[in-house]
């Protein structure tokens, strides 16, 4: 809707000036800015305007959608794709380099944004974009079977898989595959409530798609990810590492840093997830968690609904605190060592 309301002309009647301060702020949280004194418009395909959009979200639903919007990886990946030009998207799957021996990459995040470097596009390259594509596609068949998490995923012929692997190689560096990819699709249009978004042209858009997936139970229709949501999505997601092969010890550099990348980047999908990376990782090491699971019909009863302070006092000591990056003295995984 927003990316509608930003093409309206027409003002609405009857709006009181005293909503417009409040307009304006939130306008400005939105992917596409709508312009200043349209905030009172109405789109012409849905006949809401943006108050009539903020009336239908619920505190937490609105806060949450603007904490997504503010994130500061989500910001940089709006950035990039400004400032790229649009060339067609090729093969990146440059010749794989393997390391000779292990390399300590510390995370490399500066201001709440993750940041590629040399060293990141070495580890990357160590991997190759095949290998990439070997791991996502099986996290995502995975996550189909999954009756917890499919219920987030509307449909299961979008290109999750390829788009995830190219994700992958943008952020550790080894060109813009994602944002050249972003640039050639279709616009996919959802219709949730009473609004149509155009859904799934970056990752908040995405997000949000996937909170208002209608194969959501009703009582939890739009509401934003939850920790034991994030627990399960890692926990598949490093056992399909685990079995195309990214824990064998010739990828232990990259690994080491990927673990740490998804405990950055998880945060966005629950502030109170990053602390169970490393507990998810761990997880699928041991075939028995693995057999319960699937014995249990691939739900994992042992995280969902789990109250957070019982999940984290379960965990080692060690791993139960998560200062997020920009404190004086950041915990896991920020710190530029090898604890």
């Amino acid at each position: 809707m927003f990316a509608l309301l930003s093409r309206c002309k027409q003002p609405t009647n009857g709006n009181k000036k005293e909503n417009r301060n409040g307009n304006k702020a939130l306008a400005k949280q939105v992917p596409h800015a709508i312009p200043e004194g349209m905030e009172d418009a109405v789109c012409p395909v849905t006949g809401l305007s943006l108050e009539g959009h903020k009336a239908q979200m619920s505190n937490e639903m609105a806060a949450a959608f603007i904490a997504m919007e503010n994130d500061p990886d989500i910001l940089e990946e709006r950035l990039t794709r400004r400032n790229t030009l649009n060339i067609p998207i090729q093969d990146q799957d440059v010749q794989v380099t393997p390391l000779q021996s292990f390399e300590f990459v510390p995370l490399n995040v500066r201001s709440a944004s993750h940041q590629a470097n040399a060293a990141t596009q070495r580890l990357v390259r160590s991997v190759g974009l095949k290998k990439l594509r070997e791991f996502t596609e099986a996290f995502y068949a995975k996550v189909f079977v999954d009756p917890h998490l499919d219920k987030f995923i509307r449909r299961h012929d979008d290109p999750h898989g390829e788009r995830f692997a190219l994700w992958i190689a943008e952020k550790f560096g080894d060109g813009t595959p994602w944002t050249e990819e972003r640039k050639t699709r279709p616009k996919d249009l959802m219709r949730i409530g009473r609004e149509v978004h155009e859904v799934a042209y970056d990752r908040s858009s995405a997000h949000f798609a996937a909170w208002h997936s209608p194969k959501r139970e009703a009582h939890k229709w739009g509401q934003h990810f939850k920790p034991d949501d994030a627990r399960v999505w890692m926990r598949l997601h490093f056992w399909a590492a685990r079995e195309v092969g990214l824990f064998e010890p010739r990828y232990a550099s990259f690994m080491d840093y990927y673990i740490r990348f998804i405990g950055h980047f998880v945060s966005v999908y629950s502030g109170k997830s990053p602390p169970f990376t490393r507990e998810s990782a761990r997880w699928s090491a041991d075939p028995q968690n693995t057999s319960r699971y699937v014995e249990a019909g691939r739900l994992m009863i042992d995280v969902i609904d789990m109250p957070v302070e019982k999940a984290l006092a379960a965990l080692p000591a060690e791993e139960q605190e998560y200062t997020g990056s920009k404190h004086p003295n950041p915990s896991w995984p920020y710190q530029n060592n090898m604890q």
